[in-house]
């Protein structure tokens, strides 16, 4: 039985989420002040959070970049808010998925079961995965960590994966449509731009260029490829 905290102030909405997804066969926590669900979200450590926006005390951005640190589980963001930079930020603060409310209920839990799956795939993978070496920069599975040299780089936990899946598949071009398949385990819209996002975030990180990259590279028409040469060759 999976752990759902919700974190919600509309007690309303929140009581008839979780009766719809205690029906479904979740254990459902519901919590309604920021402050305490980031306490809450640490301790408790439940396997997905959904996360509202507007809370008092503390709002979910704050919340979510308070927790990333000490929580891998899986945010999801789900919020009145439909303003694109809204969107951008609450990946960028380490939310795994977005959802604009109101929204179906079974709509929703598609969403957190496609993000539950995705959670098992990465705890399977990190029992099995080794390291990936390219001259100076490392990414260790196991530790869900990457270096460029002695440098630790500072990467949410979507973007971690998402550098893993490039450089695990050097050499082969990836589609937005198979990026969006393999880290969040639904189908690409054709509007999302989230991968953009962190592509942009991740290249500097990396020591690429982000004007003229060289070692992710957008390959038109057929999304990113890495290029295990030129991250050989990083300074």
């Amino acid at each position: 039985m999976s752990t759902v905290l919700i974190v919600e102030d509309d007690e309303r909405l929140a009581q008839l989420t979780c009766e719809y997804l205690e029906a479904q066969g979740f254990l459902v926590l519901l919590e309604s002040d920021g402050y305490l669900a980031v306490q809450r979200i640490l301790n408790e450590q439940p396997d997905l959070v959904v996360l509202d926006l507007m809370l008092p005390g503390l709002d979910g951005f704050s919340i979510c970049r308070s927790v990333r640190p000490e929580y891998k589980g899986p945010i999801l963001m789900l919020t009145a808010r439909t303003d694109d930079a809204d969107q951008v930020q609450g990946f960028e603060d380490g939310a795994d998925d977005y959802v604009c409310k109101p929204v179906r209920p079974a709509v929703l839990l598609a969403r957190i079961k496609a993000l539950l799956r995705r959670a098992d795939t990465i705890d399977a993978a990190r029992a099995t995965s080794g390291v990936l070496s390219f001259g100076r920069l490392t990414i260790d599975h196991a530790r869900r960590s990457a270096f460029l040299g002695d440098k630790y780089i500072d990467l949410t936990g979507a973007e971690f994966d998402l550098l893993w899946l490039l450089a695990s598949n050097a050499g082969t071009p990836l589609s937005r449509e198979v990026i969006f398949s393999e880290l969040r385990g639904i189908e690409y819209d054709g509007v999302d731009r989230s991968i953009d996002v962190r592509i942009s975030r991740i290249r500097p990180r990396i020591g690429d260029d982000g004007e003229q990259p060289r070692v992710i590279k957008t390959i038109r028409n057929k999304g990113y490829l890495f290029v295990r040469e030129a991250a050989q060759e990083l300074l």
